[in-house]
């Protein structure tokens, strides 16, 4: 689902403390996640970027188009119920996130932690 249709489908994500952890999650073919928490749903999701279209210009430039928000896709991963079972579960993920296919290290994470 898109960004919108997560919102719409539970009317508490959209008045509900968010929080954020990193924006820059890259999985193995460099596709970009956000990881974001919704306090009052306990949903821990990923926003995926679809990979940019890349067009190689005349000129020999590489133009990368922006990203239209309805590209952006959804995925609950986790419930998570309380902030400080999150906080525990995502220690370390500033560090984790800055490495190469840091997917990996949290899904390994998510694995590790039962669901709440």
């Amino acid at each position: 689902m898109d960004i919108e249709e997560f919102y719409d489908a539970d009317p508490r994500r959209r008045t509900s403390a968010e929080l954020q952890f990193g924006m820059d999650w890259r999985d193995a073919h460099g596709r970009r996640y956000e990881l974001n928490w919704v306090a009052e749903t306990g949903e821990l999701y990923v926003m995926q970027d679809e990979l940019p279209p890349v067009w190689n210009d005349p000129f020999g430039d590489f133009v990368v188009f922006g990203v239209d928000p309805k590209d952006l896709r959804v995925r609950i991963v986790k419930r998570v119920r309380s902030e400080q079972d999150l906080q525990r579960m995502l220690d370390g993920w500033e560090e984790a996130m800055a490495e190469d296919d840091s997917v990996a290290w949290l899904v390994d994470r998510l694995r590790s932690f039962p669901s709440s």
